[in-house]
């Protein structure tokens, strides 16, 4: 089972108030991607980064997560720092960039209003976000952008929340042996705010690399 064979319905029906948020997306916004956005990135990856949920014109604009908006330069001027892409990121699904040991995933696939989705719909989508992690056969780190990401990544990987506490650059070992570390979400109210910065995302995925397999 690949990780591309896991994604739901382009029209996924499991969450009513997601489902009509899209709808009108699409009436606004006809040429926009609004559709569940997928997992993207290297199929053989060791390194999973998890966000919350698509942004309205990034992702949900675009298809690719963090692509179109704020949020996504950070993380992909990181990734290229760290050797875990190739290419230029053009903020475009067609810049050509491709991530390498490295795959993107969301705790939920589709645009909630206001970017906060409900406890439920955060519940409704995790089956995606754990059938997808387990689909990856090199995975050892995830990289959790929040806390809403964090619980639904311990939560998938069959952790305890109680024993696994959301800090940023918090590491903490999974009963899978997978590592998850934490870090404040690269959006813009976090990084306008000064709750973070380059340099502590940065520290994240150096902290992150010192777990990376061996060359073959």
């Amino acid at each position: 089972m690949t990780i591309s064979s896991l994604e739901p319905p382009r029209d996924c029906p499991l969450c009513p108030r997601l489902a009509a948020f899209r709808a009108q997306c699409r009436a606004e916004f006809p040429d926009w991607w609004n559709a569940p956005v997928p997992a993207w990135g290297d199929a053989e990856a060791w390194l999973a980064v998890v966000g919350l949920a698509p942004g309205k014109h990034g992702a949900n604009r675009t298809g690719r997560p963090f692509t179109g908006d704020y949020a996504g330069e950070l993380l992909y001027a990181t990734l290229a720092k760290f050797g875990l892409s190739r290419g230029k990121f053009d903020a475009r699904p067609d810049d050509g960039l491709a991530l390498s040991g490295a795959v993107i995933l969301n705790a939920v696939k589709c645009l909630p209003p206001e970017n906060k989705p409900v406890p439920a719909e955060i519940h409704a989508c995790r089956p995606f976000l754990e059938a997808q992690l387990a689909a990856l056969p090199k995975l050892r780190v995830v990289v959790a952008l929040g806390q809403i990401a964090h619980q639904s990544a311990v939560k998938a990987l069959g952790g305890k929340l109680p024993k696994a506490k959301f800090a940023h650059g918090a590491e903490h070992r999974l009963p899978s042996g997978l590592v998850l570390i934490d870090s404040y979400h690269c959006s813009r109210y976090n990084q306008n705010t000064g709750r973070l910065n380059a340099a502590m995302f940065e520290a994240v995925f150096a902290h992150a690399i010192t777990h990376r397999p061996p060359a073959a």
